[in-house]
């Protein structure tokens, strides 16, 4: 509950599948926040929910690029996508590099602070509606 992972839920898998569907089952949700945050106009915090939204999907995709079934304990985009066979181009790469920043700055006053004015309402659409692009684009990479 609260974004970590329940012990007894991750102990009861036994397949592949079924730890690949959950981290896709939790960036759905995730999902659902990140609309529920935005319309509320907590801007940062959707941007926030944005990241997890693909943090989750590419530890989907490495857990079934990869043999284990627990990924790294990481919130970069790219370290967990360079163990994947996924390849990203130049663009997004950037946007990628971009959206790791709400990883740590949704978390800390001093970085709050200065992003939450960054993040407006405009800002914080562009952001999303490309991370919409990305969360699609990756799904196709899953089961």
């Amino acid at each position: 509950m609260f974004g970590f992972i329940k012990k007894e839920y991750l102990c009861g898998m036994k397949t592949k599948d079924e730890y690949v569907n959950y981290w896709m089952t939790q960036a759905l949700s995730d999902w659902a926040a990140v609309n529920s945050l935005f319309h509320g106009k907590n801007y940062l915090q959707s941007l926030f929910f944005a990241h997890l939204v693909i943090e989750k999907l590419c530890k989907a995709l490495w857990i079934k690029h990869n043999e284990e079934n627990v990924p790294p304990r990481t919130h970069n985009l790219m370290h967990l996508l360079s163990a994947t066979p996924v390849e990203l181009t130049e663009v997004w790469n950037e946007f990628v590099l971009s959206l790791n920043r709400f990883q740590m700055e949704g978390r800390y006053p001093d970085y709050f602070t200065k992003m939450h004015a960054i993040c407006n309402k405009d800002f914080t659409i562009a952001m999303l509606e490309t991370t919409n692009k990305l969360r699609l684009c990756l799904l196709e990479k899953l089961p």
